[in-house]
């Protein structure tokens, strides 16, 4: 075990209080919103494959800058949007404030909602809730505020992804603390199932694609270098002659996944689109 490791260890395991910190940071850095907004679209077939109704309440979390708000506020629906980062929350606001969508904002841990039990309608996460560090909390937590008989409804991306992939590549650079699994499990039924067991009444699940469209392949690394925090932080974190190598191995995770056939890049990138009857 590494001293960076060994130091988000508790007696009892991992400490998840201090891995979030860290993350905080992470999420902090850079501008995400210059690369979640290109996501939009994910949000809105969301809400269409949950079939949101007008006046329905709808929690999103770890919401980001607010793709699944918004295109929930705009279905006319009572959104409440958390995140535990506050900048990616007021991100979002400008946005809501920009076309006149009345929104909640709240700054709030994924894994300890201060909402009460079964106070929502629906409940929702795109490529958010899939970076809390104690999966199986976090999982319980949106069941508990989530009404029976409604709905909760997530995009998260697949293992075997494009940005699956990225996960991995970075983790063979920046090992996560010791206890603390892939984000992409989230991607894959058999979590789901074990996550939610006896807690909802029925899970589906459809595999979708997004495709990132960039300028290049580099075009595309020099954004999520400079804006998307955890390929910041990996970066910072690696050094210098490391960074070329991580940097390489991305380059040919876009070569293998690039469909666009020029010199632009068009990488679809699974994600499973998840629909949870609570």
């Amino acid at each position: 075990m590494t001293q960076a490791n060994a130091a988000h260890m508790t007696d009892t395991g991992p400490d998840y209080v201090q891995i979030k910190t860290k993350q905080q940071g992470a999420w902090s850095s850079g501008d995400y919103a210059k690369v979640g907004v290109t996501l939009q679209i994910t949000g809105e077939v969301l809400c269409e494959s949950m079939d949101l109704r007008a006046g329905a309440s709808v929690l999103d979390v770890a919401a980001g800058n607010g793709n699944v708000t918004l295109a929930a506020a705009r279905r006319f629906c009572r959104v409440t949007s958390t995140d535990y980062v506050p900048a990616l929350l007021e991100d979002s606001k400008r946005r809501a404030e920009a076309e006149g969508l009345p929104v909640e904002y709240q700054q709030a841990d994924a894994e300890k909602l201060p909402f009460a039990d079964a106070m929502f309608d629906n409940v929702v996460s795109t490529f958010g809730v899939m970076f809390a560090p104690d999966q199986f909390t976090a999982a319980s937590e949106l069941a508990r505020v989530c009404k029976p008989g409604g709905t909760i409804g997530m995009a998260n991306w697949t293992p075997d992804s494009f940005i699956g992939q990225l996960f991995k590549t970075i983790g063979g650079y920046v090992q996560p603390p010791v206890g603390v699994q892939s984000p992409a499990r989230w991607g894959s039924e058999d979590f789901l199932n074990d996550a939610f067991a006896h807690q909802v009444k029925s899970i589906s699940t459809e595999r979708k694609s997004f495709a990132f469209r960039y300028q290049s392949a580099e075009h595309w690394l020099d954004i999520f270098r400079t804006f998307y925090g955890p390929v910041l932080k990996a970066f910072e974190a690696v050094g210098a002659e490391k960074g070329d190598a991580l940097a390489a191995e991305i380059m040919e995770l876009i070569v293998r996944f690039n469909v666009s056939g020029d010199a632009t890049m068009v990488v679809p990138s699974d994600y499973l689109e998840v629909i949870i009857k609570r």
